[in-house]
């Protein structure tokens, strides 16, 4: 029997993986697990991944459907991890559902549990296949472009029999999906801000704001000057999505100055702004390489390094500092950390 053992919020599991029970017990010695008068219970990993997809999904009814199971079996389920704990999980009466002080336990416990089995048949799996295996990948789409015509050929070479899943969102989207363990590496334009976290550097990244030639701003600044953003309150803006970094500390800006300018539209993509931006005389808070990548605009727009923002962005491969990381995801990273700059320009 395989068992591994770790310290939760005063709370010890003892995780069984064989079986796939973690038993969970409180602090106090002497009791044995056959003995019917102990405190500890019994946490199936299945029933935990269940409570972990209600939580996500904020009800029954909407994990019932994620999770592909019906309603009542899904209900029955949760009940009796609740029977088993001797607790209930969650508040019923909230809409969406939300946790008890016993089912924050619990969740505390799970997530830990779970990365706890993941990671060992990660182990496993590399002892036995070492060069086989999946990297849960999450980029942003316009990353995706500059890094994966180098990274991917470089990997592949390496690891052809190593599936790699794109999840392609936004920064901000990425890295909430990396805390919740949904990926294994993360490519980030942010700055070091969760201890979970370790951020392995790649290039530093300049937020400026992009302005058709034609634009007020334009007529008035020098382009390459440092500005506040409050200059271009009167500019109609183009505006990535929420989720995204940019969006992020494009909305801090606006709070910090008190400005609230026409918002032409929202896009995911940096290439239609850009672009739109220049045909229809507005406004786009990017970063500097990727007007750099694009020298056929360049005539037609002024570019502005921007005042007052708080925590310089910076480019970064990230994971979880709890993750086991296979030889090929280490490989990977270090395809990734060797990267002449230029190709990322």
């Amino acid at each position: 029997m395989v068992a591994t053992e770790t310290f939760v919020s005063g709370i010890y599991c003892l995780a069984n993986l064989c079986n796939n029970i973690i038993i969970i017990y409180d602090s106090k010695p002497a009791k044995t697990a056959t003995d019917p008068k102990q405190k500890g219970k019994l946490m199936n990993i299945k029933h935990a991944q269940y409570v972990l997809t209600v939580l996500k999904e904020g009800s029954i009814t909407n994990a019932a459907k994620k999770l592909y199971v019906s309603q009542p079996s899904l209900s029955q389920m949760i009940k009796l991890a609740e029977n088993n704990l001797g607790a209930p999980i969650f508040n019923r009466n909230t809409d969406p559902i939300t946790l008890t002080y016993a089912g924050q336990k619990y969740v505390e416990a799970a997530k830990q549990v779970l990365t706890i089995n993941q990671n060992l048949a990660r182990e496993i799996q590399e002892i036995n296949q070492e060069d086989h295996g999946t990297i849960r990948l999450g980029i942003p789409v316009q990353r995706a472009m500059q890094v994966m015509p180098y990274v991917f050929p470089r990997f592949h070479g390496q690891f052809p029999m190593v599936e790699l899943q794109l999840s392609e969102f936004g920064s901000a989207t990425v890295e909430s999906m990396l805390l919740e363990g949904a990926l294994d590496l993360a490519c980030l334009t942010t700055y070091p801000k969760h201890e979970e976290l370790n951020y392995i550097f790649i290039e530093q990244e300049e937020l400026v704001l992009l302005a058709s030639k034609n634009t007020s701003i334009a007529k008035r600044i020098p382009s390459g000057s440092e500005i506040s953003i409050t200059e271009a309150k009167d500019e109609s803006f183009i505006c990535s999505k929420p989720g995204h970094s940019v969006r992020t500390t494009q909305d801090r800006l606006f709070v910090m100055y008190d400005i609230q300018p026409r918002i032409l539209f929202e896009t995911i993509s940096i290439e239609v702004a850009k672009r739109t931006a220049v045909a229809c005389d507005a406004v786009f808070i990017c970063p500097i390489n990727y007007i750099e990548m694009s020298p056929e605009i360049h005539p037609y727009c002024s570019v502005y390094p921007i005042k007052g923002i708080e925590n310089r962005r910076s480019f970064y491969v990230c994971h979880r500092k709890d993750l086991y990381l296979t030889k090929y995801m280490k490989a990977f990273v270090r395809i990734l950390t060797e990267m002449e700059q230029p190709v990322l320009h």
